[in-house]
């Protein structure tokens, strides 16, 4: 198999071995077993003999070649990290450094979320490749297509059971459904009213509907937006209609959920059909795009 597939293409072949074997059993997937399998079966002079949690302070998983005298790779991950759906992701991100940058950082490949911000890089570029691969191989576009379709507006409920079949985080599971959706939608992460970063869709990226948070200054919440009313209100989840005085100029449904456990807020929103712009420009577009994944691996 040629080691120079791209990480779609990777995920692909892989998920068809596994239609194959498993069919509608295959989620959520066993990143171990499948790195560990699928590895001594391709490449059996090279494989991943090794799978586990280590003390990783500042690092969220790590690919690590087998010590002198001894073949084979390791995979861990950041024993410290609480979510089991956070570990997944990070291990099918480090296998997606297996197969395709083994060959070029024979040394092995340590990853942290400011990595994965380093867009400008060719190491943040590696990572970008990983993320690729791991959200390809856990959630399937065609089978997520069958839970969320690209025009429905999901709430965090149903965006939160696709999180649950496929082993992954919430955020992780709204970004794969804004990378693919048709509607003008966006996620917020805030904390201690700021925007800490902010994802949308390419609708809504077409329509002017994002934030530009990379290398700016911190941008307050929307004092009217439910994140802001953290303190007011009293369950863990809510909902709400705003006008166009709340979030971006534009009328939208703002579902949103406080997480105590990592401490921050998600807010969904949901803006109305528009028509797109016929451009905009091209540092804006860079900025949005670009970063749709970036984060994927470093929050739960």
């Amino acid at each position: 198999m040629n080691k120079n597939l791209s990480p779609e293409r990777w995920a692909i072949d892989i998920t068809v071995i596994l239609n194959t074997v498993l069919g509608n059993s295959r989620f959520p997937i066993d990143v171990k077993m499948v790195a560990r399998e699928f590895s001594s079966q391709k490449f059996p002079d090279d494989p991943i003999t090794m799978i586990r949690g280590a003390d990783l302070p500042g690092f969220e998983g790590a690919m690590m070649p087998a010590p002198a005298g001894k073949k084979g790779w390791g995979i861990l991950y950041n024993n410290a990290i609480a979510s089991a759906g956070r570990i997944n992701f990070t291990l099918g991100h480090e296998f997606g450094h297996y197969l395709l940058h083994r060959h070029t950082h024979t040394h092995g490949i340590q990853c942290s979320s400011e990595d994965m911000a380093r867009w400008d890089s060719e190491y943040g570029q590696i990572e970008h490749q990983a993320n690729v691969f791991a959200a390809n191989l856990l959630m399937p576009l065609d089978d997520f297509r069958r839970q969320i379709s690209a025009s429905r507006q999901p709430v965090l409920d149903e965006l939160g059971d696709s999180a649950s079949r496929y082993g992954v985080s919430l955020i992780a599971a709204t970004l794969r459904w804004l990378s693919f959706t048709t509607r003008r939608s966006m996620l917020v992460i805030s904390r201690d009213g700021f925007i800490l970063w902010a994802r949308s869709s390419e609708a809504a990226l077409r329509t002017g509907l994002y934030y530009r948070t990379s290398g700016q200054p911190p941008i307050s919440l929307p004092t009217a937006s439910l994140a802001a009313k953290r303190d007011k209100i009293l369950t863990s989840t809510s909902v709400a209609e705003h006008d166009h005085t709340v979030w971006l100029r534009e009328g939208c449904t703002e579902h949103v959920l406080f997480s105590d456990q990592y401490d921050f807020t998600i807010s969904l929103l949901h803006f109305a059909a528009k028509h797109t712009w016929d451009s905009i420009p091209e540092e804006s577009a860079e900025d949005a795009l670009d970063h749709m994944i970036k984060r994927n691996h470093g929050l739960c």
